[in-house]
């Protein structure tokens, strides 16, 4: 049970990690936290790559006023070790995660549906919608995270490439823009399947999950759409073995490549480098009834069902996620930007009315899409596996998409949403 895209104790590593936090027991030493402001509640971050990003919400922290909050900054692998925590009773009080599905079924966090009360249509739909379950919400938004296509304007006019506003397109102007010093596109360092993810079937008019409970790509489209991508690596116009991952856009700013998928957090250190070198796409189209994807979602703060202090940990997250809007700007838009997960604050976010970051609000606005609940761990995991034998190794779509779609379906019935 992943918060996202990685399976739990599925190795003798993640076992181990199992042990050492159950060996904790649990006398966490939480009653008090020393302060004298009360209970001890552990917050748990993933490690952000903006600088300053941690020490923000650390601020954040020492100025609650009715607990002694201390902040754990995970590197690693985060979602397995929280997911591994979650089964133990010295995991986390508050945590960003999705949650899942199955951590919602499995009575494994908390409801915090009282917590927007009055203030609930303030919170973007799409981004609430993942956090939202049979009308229940069980992580208050923090951000919205979303990815895009930068490209450098110099390269592609030199070239005589346009920016792609099709796969097809896509594809070819990564071959056009390859040469021996640089290469056409980066799509991070396993050549695309790991951040991609859904995102071409949604840019070839097929969700995941329909609305109705239904596998949503069980359709020739699908399969025409994921052939396309092999055509990038067969093609050798795919930057691999980069000096650091996609959410970097280092690789982007050395000239390294032409073209590169990353996040909006990436567009102030791209602009400051830059200048107005660079445009940004979302995922091209592909199809007759296909449209521009644009992968949109992000962490939510969540309170776990294990923690000593639920009531406490629940009047923090309120305090900081939903009262406290000055936190809530600073932390989306003074490290990287972030969409803010408030509608009024993004409404005031100047930063994001203007030039590349107002595009990508507009994209975000009219092709944004969010991986619903239903879209299950299980489903994920056959589904990405299948994705990187198409996409590394020409494996045939039609074949590998057929076991995705039974698992899919068989997902869907075992949480009940399908027939």
């Amino acid at each position: 049970m992943s918060i996202s895209r990685r399976g739990l104790l599925g190795s003798g590593a993640a076992a181990a990690l199992y042990g050492a936090l159950a060996a904790c027991g649990s006398n966490t030493g939480r009653q008090d936290g020393g302060s004298g402001k009360g209970p001890r509640i552990e917050h748990w971050y993933h490690q952000y790559g903006e600088a300053g990003t941690q020490q923000a919400v650390e601020r954040y922290a020492r100025a609650y006023p009715r607990a002694d909050v201390r902040v754990q900054w995970r590197p690693g692998n985060y979602d397995q070790q929280t997911a591994a925590a979650l089964l133990t009773d010295s995991g986390p009080d508050v945590f960003e995660g999705g949650p899942t599905l199955d951590q919602i079924r499995g009575g494994q966090v908390v409801d915090v549906t009282d917590l927007l009360a009055g203030v609930r249509e303030d919170f973007h739909p799409q981004v609430l919608a993942t956090k939202t379950h049979r009308g229940r919400i069980w992580a208050v938004p923090q951000v919205i995270d979303t990815q895009l296509l930068y490209y450098r304007k110099s390269f592609l006019a030199d070239a005589g490439v346009e920016p792609p506003r099709t796969l097809d397109a896509l594809v070819d102007a990564a071959r056009a823009l390859t040469t021996k010093d640089v290469k056409g596109l980066f799509l991070g360092n396993d050549g695309g399947p790991g951040v991609l993810l859904a995102t071409p079937l949604y840019a070839a008019g097929l969700p995941v999950v329909t609305e109705d409970g239904e596998v949503g790509f069980d359709d020739p489209a699908a399969a025409r759409t994921l052939g396309k991508l092999h055509r990038l690596h067969r093609d050798r116009s795919l930057l691999l073995g980069a000096p650091t991952d996609w959410s970097d856009p280092s690789a982007f700013l050395q000239g390294l490549t032409a073209m590169q998928w990353s996040g909006l957090w990436a567009l102030p250190l791209i602009a400051e480098k830059l200048g107005d070198d660079f445009g940004v796409l979302p995922f091209p189209g592909d199809g007759p009834g296909g449209r521009p994807a644009v992968p949109v979602g992000a962490y939510g703060a969540v309170v776990s069902a294990r923690g000593a202090h639920r009531a406490a940990a629940k009047a923090y997250v309120k305090w900081l996620w939903v009262d406290s809007t000055e936190y809530q700007e600073d932390f989306a838009l003074s490290y990287g930007f972030h969409i803010p997960a408030r509608i009024s604050l993004a409404k005031r976010a100047a930063a994001l009315r203007k030039g590349a970051a107002a595009e990508v609000v507009r994209f975000t606005t009219d092709h944004g899409y969010a991986e619903p609940l239903l879209w299950t761990t299980a489903s994920r995991t056959a589904y990405k596996d299948a994705l990187s034998r198409i996409v590394k190794d020409g494996a045939d779509p039609e074949r590998e998409l057929r076991p995705v779609v039974a698992r899919t379906r068989s997902e869907l019935r075992r949480v009940g949403a399908a027939r």
